[in-house]
């Protein structure tokens, strides 16, 4: 029975995968005191960052009590947080803050301003339990961050020498390497590589030995999806139930965790997205008992991921914050050539997979050609830039030029046809040809180019709290995923992946 609510809950999420252009509705789904921050840190004692067969013994880390029915306070001392929103606040603390925000000077609308302190109202039920008020991850150690960028996934898997880097497997009908499953993973989901390779250390013990024994090889982290064997669908699964918890926190989306039997808890409101990513991700294959072990107890998750890769919170203090004050989108112009005729296929929808968010647009070229063939049409650079990744129909245009997809602005394009990408290395101007719409990669209803952005490695919405904007055409988005428009000085361009007219759009 275990297994069968396992199946349905990653079916549930799996399903929506990078489908694009068929609509179907949107699924429902930060300070700590100091000192339990330090004690947190103090855990996390520097460790080598190198690879080891050996496991050293894991530092002692604190073993937080959830808090009791009656120990809440009516209000959180809070110092706002990187990435933090009126409505993501709103839904995590359980109650109105517009009045609260006014009296304080704070916008409504956009991220806010980072390191502001506020006391909020606790409107969470009292006689409901949450998670541990402590901060596990970075939010940077979530995500495919700065923090990231000078990290070797092959060279720390070769030089480790485990099981992991002799294995192969096939994926997409070809034969590929540990290595490049968890590079191919960490980059398509923005994850931290990291992240997923301590993840697989504590779950398997590929990385730093050989396999546990009792373990399954063909489920290494032990969803046991029935018809999603090996290594690289068990790494997308992770990958999805990490975002889901983090993107989820984000937003206000998924304030609650569901273990494995079942149960829920509610997320302490005080935790990041990087904790909240964690513990959801946990919790997928865990029973509460066994998930505050292997997040709190002695022996935990943390302690092995300070052994393998050293403190965490000193990488993500040194790289600063993941979304900084002030951030704006860089000019973009629509993905086509001005003068062609193109459709707005589909609205806001998921940047990637289930539990991104929905930041993706899709437009499809005007022609006579065959619904699903490759078009002759052309998706173009919306931005001067550096293509800095081009495989598996998906190309990553980097904006600042710097070469890391990590690293600030970043457009993705999806869908694009085999033949023709730029490759990687190419440096582009605005309007230089990309790559061909197509039907290729994930299920479609036609030929489209689907195009998201990042920064800092971090996914973005396509409506608030930083709208996504083409060609002075700002992005809004609707209550169901595909559906929303583009408005521009009094007009507006509405989704529709027939191609209707109102959904033409004219650079």
């Amino acid at each position: 029975m275990k297994i069968y609510r396992i199946y349905l809950l990653i079916l549930a999420v799996l399903l929506p995968g990078i489908a694009c252009n068929y609509p179907r509705p949107q699924p429902t789904q930060n300070s700590l005191s100091a000192d339990a921050l330090r004690q947190t840190l103090a855990a996390l004692s520097p460790a080598p960052s190198t690879p080891s067969s050996e496991a050293t013994s894991a530092p002692k880390f604190p073993t937080p009590s959830t808090e009791l029915p009656g120990e809440a306070p009516a209000f959180y001392p809070y110092v706002i947080r990187s990435g933090d929103t009126l409505q993501g606040l709103q839904k995590r603390f359980g109650t109105p803050l517009e009045q609260l925000f006014a009296s304080y000077g704070l916008p409504i609308h956009g991220y806010l301003p980072i390191d502001f302190p506020i006391d909020i109202p606790n409107g969470l039920d009292p006689a409901l339990p949450t998670t541990p008020a402590i901060l596990l991850l970075p939010d940077h150690e979530a995500v495919y961050s700065p923090t990231a960028v000078d990290f070797d996934v092959a060279a720390y898997i070769h030089q480790a020498g485990e099981y992991l880097s002799s294995y192969q497997e096939m994926v997409d009908g070809e034969i590929v390497s540990g290595a490049e499953i968890i590079q191919r993973v960490a980059s398509e989901a923005s994850v931290n590589p990291r992240l997923l390779l301590a993840f697989l250390e504590y779950r398997s013990g590929w990385v730093s030995g050989q396999p546990f024994a009792g373990g399954n090889p063909n489920y290494p982290l032990g969803f046991a999806v029935p018809g999603r064997s090996g290594l690289y669908e068990e790494m997308v699964m992770a990958a999805i139930h990490l975002n889901i918890g983090y993107y989820g926190w984000r937003e206000g989306t998924n304030v609650s965790l569901r273990f494995a039997d079942g149960s829920t808890l509610r997320i302490h409101p005080l935790v990041n997205a990087g904790t909240a990513g964690l513990q959801n991700l946990f919790a997928k294959l865990y029973e509460p008992a066994g998930w505050r072990e292997a997040l709190y107890g002695q022996e935990n998750f943390l302690a092995r991921y300070a052994q393998l890769f050293g403190d965490a919170w000193q990488r993500a203090e040194a790289a600063g914050p993941l979304l900084p004050v002030g951030l704006s989108q860089p000019t973009l112009e629509l993905p086509f050539a001005a003068g062609e005729r193109w459709s707005l296929s589909g609205g806001p929808h998921t940047s990637w997979n289930a539990g991104t968010p929905r930041g993706a647009l899709d437009f499809s070229p005007v022609t006579d050609e065959a619904v699903c063939a490759v078009s002759r049409a052309w998706a173009r650079a919306a931005a001067p830039g550096v293509v800095v990744r081009s495989a598996h129909n998906v190309l990553a245009l980097d904006l600042d030029g710097d070469g890391y997809e990590g690293t600030g602005w970043v457009l993705i394009y999806l869908h694009l046809a085999s033949i023709d990408m730029a490759p990687v290395g190419t440096i582009v101007e605005l309007d230089a040809p990309l790559g061909h719409p197509s039907c290729e990669r994930g299920r479609s209803t036609g030929k489209h180019v689907h195009l998201a952005r990042k920064y800092n490695g971090e996914w973005l919405a396509a409506d608030e709290p930083l709208p996504f904007v083409l060609s002075m055409w700002r992005a809004i988005a609707s209550e169901r995923n595909y559906q929303g428009a583009l408005v521009k000085d009094g007009e507006e361009v509405v989704a529709n992946p027939s191609g209707s007219r109102s959904s033409i759009i004219i650079r």
